[in-house]
C-alpha cells in the first residue's frame, strides 16, 4: 500500500516536473515572440502613416507601391507570429489541463489518505483512553514511544490538511490560469481576423496602385532617369569633397614630414595615409556590422542598393548606391557612428548633404532641410545631424543614406542593425 502511494506521488512528480520545464521554454519563447509581434505592429503603424501621407498626392508613386509591398509583407509576418503564439498557448493549454488532472488525481489520493486518518481519530478521540494507552505501557521507553506516536499522529492530520489545502489553491490558481490563457487566445484570433482584412485591403489597394502604374511606366522610366542622372552629379560632387579632404590631410602631414626629416614627397589626391586612432574607429565601425543604427528613428526603405528591375512594374529599372528612407516630417537624421563631419555640400534642390568619416568607412546623409553640425565637427553615435527636406519634385520626405569604404559603395542594409 505504501509502496503504491509512493508509486502514485512519484508519477505526479516526475509530470510536475516535465510540465513546468515545458511551460518555462514555451514562457521564454511567448516573449520572443511579443517581441516580434510588438516590432511589426509599430513598423506597420509607421507604414501606414507614411501611406496616408503618399495617398494624400494626387499622382500614384513608386512611393505608395513599395510602402504597400513593405505593409503586405510585414502584416504576413505578423499573420505568422500571430499563428505561432495561437499554437503555443494551445501547447500551453493543453499541458495545464494535464497538470490540472494530476493535480485533481493528487488532492482524490490526498483526501482517500486523509479520510482514513481522520477515522482513526476518530476513533481513538476519547482523551482518556489516549492516557490509559500510554500508562499501560511495559516500560519507559514504550511509553515514550506510545506518547511519540499521538504527537506524530497529530502532527501528520495538520500536515494532511495543510496539503489538502495547498493543491485545492493550486488548482484554483490553475484554473484561472486556463481560463487567462484562453482570454488571450481569443484575443490573438480575434487581432489575427483583423490583420488578414486588413492585408486583403492591402493587397487589393496594391493591385489599383499597380494598374495605375503601368498605365505611365514610360513616364516613370524617364522620372527615375532624371532621378538617377541628378543622382550621379551628387555622387560626383561627394567624391570631389572626399578626394579634396584627403588631398588637404596628405598635404599637412607632407609638411609636418617635411619639417621633420626633409622628405618631398608628393601628396596622393586619392591614398589616406590614417593615423592609429583613425585604424582603432575603422576596427570599432567593422566590429558593428550589423549592428549599426538606423540614420533615423522612424521610416521605411523605399529604394534598395544595387542596379535592380522594381519588383511590381519589371520594365522599370532601379539603381542606388545607397538606400532611400521615406519619412514624416521635421524627422531628424542622426550619426550612425562616432566620427568626423568630413564635408557639407548645398546640392540645391535636392538639398544638403553631410558626408561623414569613420577612420576608412564613410558615411553619407543626403537631403536634409536644415544643418545642426559644420565641417570638422567630431559627432557621436546618434547624435543629431539636421532634419529632412521634402524630396525633389515631390510633396514627401526622403532621407537618402550611403556608406562607402573609401571610394567603394557598400550595401547599407548589411551593416545597419534589423528593426
Amino acid at each position: 500500500m505504501i509502496f503504491e502511494i509512493f508509486m502514485r506521488f512519484l508519477k505526479f512528480f516526475l509530470l510536475f516536473v516535465c510540465t513546468a520545464l515545458t511551460l518555462l521554454c514555451s514562457a521564454q519563447s511567448s516573449d520572443q515572440l511579443k517581441a516580434n509581434k510588438k516590432t511589426l505592429e509599430s513598423e506597420i503603424a509607421d507604414t501606414k502613416r507614411l501611406l496616408q501621407e503618399t495617398q494624400k498626392k494626387e499622382n500614384t508613386s513608386l512611393q505608395q507601391i513599395s510602402l504597400l509591398r513593405k505593409q503586405i509583407n510585414n502584416r504576413e509576418k505578423l499573420i505568422t507570429e500571430l499563428n505561432t503564439q495561437i499554437f503555443n498557448l494551445e501547447i500551453e493549454l493543453d499541458l495545464n489541463m494535464k497538470l490540472s488532472q494530476s493535480l485533481d488525481k493528487k488532492l482524490e489520493y490526498m483526501k482517500t489518505d486523509y479520510e482514513r486518518v481522520v477515522y482513526l481519530a476518530f476513533k481513538n478521540r476519547r482523551l482518556m483512553d489516549k492516557i490509559i494507552f500510554i500508562l499501560s505501557a511495559d516500560d519507559f521507553a514504550q511509553m515514550y514511544r506510545r506518547s511519540k506516536f499521538y504527537a506524530l499522529f497529530s502532527e501528520n492530520v495538520k500536515h494532511q490538511s495543510d496539503e489538502i489545502k495547498k493543491t485545492q489553491h493550486e488548482i484554483a490558481n490553475k484554473n484561472a490560469e486556463m481560463i487567462s490563457i484562453k482570454e488571450a487566445k481569443l484575443s490573438l484570433l480575434d487581432n489575427k481576423e483583423k490583420e488578414v482584412k486588413s492585408l486583403e485591403k492591402d493587397r487589393a489597394s496594391k493591385s489599383k496602385v499597380l494598374d495605375d502604374l503601368k498605365k505611365k511606366e514610360k513616364q516613370l522610366a524617364g522620372d527615375l532617369k532624371a532621378k538617377q542622372a541628378k543622382q550621379k552629379e551628387i555622387e560626383a560632387a561627394i567624391k570631389k569633397a572626399i578626394e579634396q579632404e584627403i588631398l588637404a590631410a596628405n598635404k599637412k602631414k607632407a609638411e609636418k614630414n617635411k619639417t621633420t626629416s626633409g622628405s618631398t614627397a608628393k601628396p596622393s589626391s586619392t591614398v589616406l595615409e590614417y593615423t592609429p586612432e583613425e585604424k582603432m574607429t575603422s576596427n570599432s565601425f567593422v566590429n558593428n556590422k550589423g549592428k549599426l543604427p538606423w540614420p533615423v528613428a522612424k521610416g521605411s526603405t523605399i529604394t534598395n542598393f544595387g542596379k535592380y528591375r522594381n519588383p511590381d512594374v519589371p520594365s522599370v529599372m532601379m539603381e542606388s548606391k545607397g538606400i532611400d528612407i521615406l519619412v514624416e516630417s521635421n524627422t531628424s537624421v542622426r550619426s550612425v557612428f562616432d566620427g568626423v563631419v568630413y564635408g557639407i555640400l548645398d546640392m540645391g534642390s535636392v538639398g544638403k548633404v553631410i558626408i561623414i568619416r569613420h577612420g576608412e568607412y564613410i558615411t553619407v546623409y543626403q537631403g536634409l532641410a536644415e544643418v545642426a553640425v559644420k565641417k570638422d565637427d567630431k559627432v557621436t553615435t546618434k547624435q543629431n545631424l539636421g532634419t529632412i527636406g521634402k524630396a525633389m519634385g515631390k510633396g514627401s520626405y526622403e532621407l537618402h543614406f550611403e556608406i562607402l569604404k573609401e571610394f567603394t559603395h557598400l550595401d547599407p542594409e548589411m551593416w545597419l542593425s534589423q528593426k
